[in-house]
């Protein structure tokens, strides 16, 4: 297939690059500067230029292929609703190109939104729209269009990771070395789901092979791991002490990541892995925690 693939000099979206060229297909990867252009051009994909900010040039490249991967997102967690506001238009405009035809465009949203408060756990199926979390605002505007009988299938991500990055934890991690000390809330007992690089690329091109329209999918390799234990991974490495905060403590440590610090992600993958005979291989979180080079992060 010929495929416009959103974020795809990113950190998530350079690797389902690479396992959808292996796969054979094409891929035309978006690209809002020179330097990830041109980095496109030598990945063996074909650039098109364009930007969230301007929902009408990611329309033009859905129109251009057969299937669309959105994976983009701008990561100000400082404007994060804002920012969900934005993701929810270019949604709508790529999903409006497609419209009328059975090209599958696959959107990517976060396992907290498939915490409906009724389970302990987020599981596919579940879907609560007035989920407090902003990032509902992806699949609102997917069921909008799925009324409207654009192929919607929906990847939901935990924390991404590998040896270089970890999603949210990259933040925390960089904030530790700003505070001089580690952080968890209480005990540190609530956990998040995660899953390697690796594994979340190939679920994609699953997702886009095999995936059926409406359904939501859930790249997770392991469904909760503990703060606490990233935490004191984190400390180790950083050589700092490890401090539990109250509640109240929390938001003037923490500021914005405070709401997240506090969350309890867990996720499961079981309906998944039994669709699309996904099996992550791919190290664990706190492998990748273990083995990271953490002078990285102090140099950007």
């Amino acid at each position: 297939m010929r495929v416009f693939l959103t974020g795809a000099s990113g950190f998530i979206g350079s690797r389902i690059l690479t396992e959808l060229l292996a796969a054979g297909h094409q891929v035309i990867g978006l690209a809002r500067s020179e330097s990830s252009a041109q980095a496109l051009s030598r990945a063996g994909a074909e650039v098109h230029r364009g930007t969230l900010d301007d929902p009408g040039t990611l329309a033009a490249g859905a129109e251009r292929a057969d299937a669309v991967i959105h994976t983009a997102f701008d990561h100000d967690f400082h404007r994060f609703a804002e920012n969900c506001d934005k993701d929810r238009r270019v949604i709508h405009a790529m999903g409006q190109a497609l419209k009328g035809s059975d090209r599958p465009l696959i959107v990517t949203s976060g396992t907290g939104i498939g915490d409906d408060g009724a389970t302990a756990i987020a599981q596919e199926h579940q879907f609560k729209a007035g989920n407090a979390n902003p990032r509902v605002a992806t699949e609102l505007e997917g069921n909008a269009l799925l009324a409207e009988g654009v192929n919607v299938r929906v990847v939901r991500l935990p924390q991404v990771h590998d040896t270089r990055r970890q999603g949210l934890i990259t933040w925390y991690i960089q904030h530790a070395m700003e505070k001089g000390v580690v952080a968890c809330i209480g005990d540190g007992d609530n956990r998040w789901s995660a899953a390697h690089i690796s594994d979340v690329a190939v679920l994609y091109r699953r997702v886009l092979e095999e995936g059926e329209n409406g359904k939501r999918y859930h790249a997770v390799a392991e469904e909760g791991v503990p703060l606490r234990q990233i935490a004191e991974i984190v400390a180790r490495k950083l050589n700092l002490p490890l401090i539990s905060l109250s509640p109240s403590e929390a938001e003037a440590h923490f500021g914005w990541f405070a709401i997240f610090a506090a969350m309890d992600l867990r996720a499961s993958s079981t309906w998944t892995r039994q669709q699309l005979g996904w099996h992550p291989a791919g190290p664990g979180l706190l492998e990748d925690l273990q083995n990271m080079d953490y002078a990285t992060l102090a140099t950007g």
